[in-house]
């Protein structure tokens, strides 16, 4: 748990360093599904003042089990995608600039390059507009989750990124707003220029995001006894 709440603080940390939250809106989670814990960000708290020892702790019900504040009022989002998506390690939650006007839009960002096939895997998709009431938010974030997609643009609200650990989905948030703000623009000349941009073809995008996820993309772990000179 030291480990995860280390990786929680420095995931809640580079949400202000990397320009994805205004004031305090954003949060960053993690997850330990062998305790059923998950480490949040406390509410209201300015990054810049964040100590490991902030930090709240709730088993899978909900209930606040370490941490002297309360947790981020996202909290019932965070927990009930855990409990939902095998494996989810990371959550992080931001309202960075251009992910929220595609939310605001209620649009997808459509995938118009070969850097977002890589790690998108196609668009990013959307949510309808949903309320903080119950269990309301994290459904709708499931029904639009694509496989191999860690991310999800809330309608009307914000940015939902995901990843195996906290770091990884902060990662993946800065990644959304990069492609966000990248396609906002693109979009924008394209159409003053006459046209409509359609983005990449589906056999495109399988192909880029196939090498990037394990096909030929980075380096192999050198293997026991074979030196990589």
């Amino acid at each position: 748990m030291a480990d995860l709440r280390s990786a929680v603080l420095e995931a809640n940390r580079l949400l202000p360093e990397w320009d994805l939250v205004v004031s305090t809106q954003g949060n960053a989670s993690g997850f330990d599904p062998g305790r059923g814990r998950m480490i949040i960000k406390p509410s209201g708290v300015p990054y810049d003042r964040l100590k490991r020892s902030d930090l709240v702790t709730l088993d899978l019900s909900g209930r606040v089990v370490a941490g002297r504040g309360r947790p981020s009022v996202d909290w019932p989002h965070h927990l009930f995608l855990y409990r939902e998506v095998p494996g989810l390690g990371g959550v992080v939650h931001t309202h960075s600039p251009f992910a929220t006007a595609f939310a605001a839009a209620g649009l997808a960002v459509p995938c118009l390059t070969t850097g977002q096939a890589d790690v998108f895997g196609g668009e990013i998709p959307a949510t309808p507009y949903a309320d903080n009431r119950g269990d309301r938010i994290g459904r709708a974030i499931l029904k639009a989750r694509r496989p191999g997609c860690p991310a999800v643009i809330l309608g009307g609200h914000g940015l939902f990124a995901f990843g195996p650990d906290p770091v990884a989905a902060v990662k993946a948030a800065r990644l959304a707003e990069y492609f966000a703000r990248l396609n906002c623009f693109a979009l924008l000349l394209g159409r003053s220029a006459g046209r409509e941009l359609t983005g990449l073809a589906a056999a495109e995008v399988r192909k880029w995001n196939r090498r990037y996820q394990g096909g030929g993309y980075g380096q192999e772990p050198a293997r026991r006894g074979v030196s990589r000179r």
